[in-house]
């Protein structure tokens, strides 16, 4: 069975923030009903004209919100911005407040801009990020921790704050390159793939993955797997929709540094350079295309968006419903993929 989840989204910066926190808890109860396990947040600081509210307390209030089968997901939390100390005992704290649902989800970030306002050299985000994520389970595991690292130091200090998951919550590194599915292979428990993935990429980077699972001696399973994705009642309706409410924010992320496109591209043919990786269709074929991932990649659990800034809350509510009601129930009756198929199999040869 497939478990499957919900990214939220940013909102723009009109929208009060008490609104936007009582919307957020609305979409999270509205998701619980149509059979979602999984409620996902990013991060971003400092965002200017969207809003993303931060994800511990969001989420430690969240859990009061919703039932004991819904797991919790910071996706992403930028980590290099982090003092370990201080992200080792958010997190613990965390996952004893949600008793034990949280998924810590830790990325590099790739605004420079976040970096500078927090005095961190943007090139150094790579090893900061390598060395805080082997002192933050040394935090969560040892006793007492004595660490020298390029970056920080401690002797001999003993961590008061465990989290209540053992050893910790598990560890999802997001990010886009190859070279970040190698790190979750190596410090990682899974590899969140990004909704822009491609298929070959995907299978290129679960690789990595179960490659430096292998040299750990930790054994390989389904992977969490990102995806956009809007249901209409025909697909021209779905791809006029997805363009409206969509290709904004996809613009947005060019403007602040997500490389994966440029803005001509998305301005010339929006939907054609979008769509290898977003899901548009009518019910039916929204969900062929996922069970076709789901049983094409060893993956669980899929976590799908179908909100975005420029959607009312009644939009969302009414696209999770939906999701619910003729996308989901297929989907957790599915089995995932048992093993990675190579990159050529899946289109890395075109």
């Amino acid at each position: 069975m497939v478990q499957v989840g919900l990214l939220l989204s940013d909102v723009p910066s009109t929208v009060p923030p008490a609104q936007q926190f009582k919307d957020i808890v609305s979409v999270a109860q509205t998701a619980e009903r149509n059979g979602f396990t999984y409620i996902a947040i990013g991060q971003h600081f400092l965002y200017g004209d969207l809003r993303w509210l931060q994800p511990v307390p969001l989420l430690a209030r969240l859990a009061a919100e919703v039932g004991p089968r819904v797991r919790l997901v910071t996706q992403i939390m930028v980590a290099p911005l982090y003092h370990p100390v201080l992200l080792a005992e958010e997190i613990a704290t965390l996952d004893i407040v949600t008793e034990g649902r949280l998924v810590f989800g830790a990325g590099l970030g790739y605004r420079a801009e976040e970096f500078d306002y927090f005095g961190v050299p943007y090139r150094e985000r790579a090893p900061r990020m390598d060395e805080a994520l082997v002192l933050l389970k040394k935090l969560w595991t040892e006793d007492e921790v004595t660490f020298d690292g390029r970056f920080w130091s401690l002797k001999g200090v003993r961590p008061h704050i465990k989290p209540l998951q053992s050893p910790h919550p598990p560890i999802w590194i997001g990010a886009h390159s190859l070279a970040g599915a190698k790190r979750a292979g190596k410090f990682g428990d899974a590899y969140a793939t990004p909704p822009e993935t491609r298929p070959h990429e995907i299978a290129e980077r679960f690789e990595a993955v179960r490659e430096g699972f292998s040299e750990r001696g930790k054994a390989f399973g389904p992977q969490p797997l990102r995806r956009n994705v809007l249901v209409a009642d025909s697909r021209e309706e779905a791809i006029v929709e997805y363009a409206r409410v969509a290709k904004g924010r996809y613009l947005t992320y060019v403007q602040r540094g997500l490389d994966l496109y440029s803005g001509d591209e998305l301005e010339r043919d929006f939907i054609r350079t979008v769509e290898e990786h977003a899901v548009l269709g009518t019910p039916e074929q929204v969900t062929q295309k996922l069970l076709e991932l789901v049983r094409t990649f060893p993956v669980d659990p899929l976590l799908v968006r179908p909100q975005w800034p420029s959607m009312t809350n009644e939009e969302t509510l009414a696209a999770i419903e939906r999701l619910g009601r003729d996308v989901v129930p297929a989907l957790r009756a599915a089995q995932p993929a048992s093993g990675v198929p190579l990159a050529s199999a899946t289109g890395g040869d075109r």
